[in-house]
């Protein structure tokens, strides 16, 4: 009973958002139709927050872990400064070839910077500080990418983490999977940061809203 009223609260939010473009709704539709565990995808409300989030803080440069098929980095993407670069990591390379399509048809290329391999291992050697990070990867490193970007972040700086919920499992870490526990790990872990205020909100898994001091 309550799961169908919260599928039908949330459809309804879908409908009284700002539809996603042609090129999202065919992005969405192929990663359904041809992607494994194709619920990773960010999707339409989620995707229309993360644009909303971008397009206010107008970033310069946007840091993504977890890329998948790319819809969330376009989102975010239409929120950066003239000049500004998202870059993207992902160890996935069975969906470079999603990515560069869709990338290239909302006329991005020059905007999003692809990177293939271990985020923690590139991360260090990148060349830019970030005005907003989104990170939606291994859930078990989620720690682990804070960490790593904290540092290259300026102080007002945004990071938002993903599936922070992990479908209610964080509510008894005692008895959660190991990715829930590790959740309920960096949950606390950012309750407990004095450098970062927070706010964590129940969009589709939870998101974690951190901005730096």
């Amino acid at each position: 009973m309550i799961k169908d009223q919260l599928e039908k609260l949330y459809k309804y939010a879908e409908e009284h958002t700002t539809p996603e473009s042609k090129n999202l709704y065919e992005l969405n539709r192929k990663t359904n139709l041809e992607v494994a565990i194709p619920q990773m995808i960010s999707g339409h409300l989620q995707g229309a927050f993360l644009k909303f989030m971008s397009q206010s803080i107008r970033p310069k440069n946007i840091l993504e872990i977890g890329t998948y098929t790319s819809y969330s980095a376009i989102c975010m993407a239409s929120g950066l400064q003239k000049g500004g670069k998202l870059v993207t990591i992902d160890n996935n390379r069975y969906l470079e070839d999603i990515q560069k399509e869709f990338i290239e048809k909302e006329n991005l290329t020059e905007h999003i910077e692809l990177h293939l391999g271990n985020a923690l291992e590139i991360i260090p050697k990148l060349p830019y500080t970030f005005d907003l990070a989104f990170i939606d990867a291994d859930k078990i490193n989620y720690a682990n990418y804070y960490d790593a970007i904290i540092d290259k972040m300026p102080v007002g700086a945004t990071i938002i983490a993903d599936n922070v919920l992990y479908e209610s499992e964080v509510l008894d870490p005692s008895s959660a999977s190991k990715n829930g526990r590790a959740l309920a790990s960096f949950n606390q872990k950012i309750q407990e940061d004095v450098r970062v205020e927070n706010m964590l909100l129940p969009l589709r898994d939870g998101l974690m809203l951190i901005r730096k001091l």
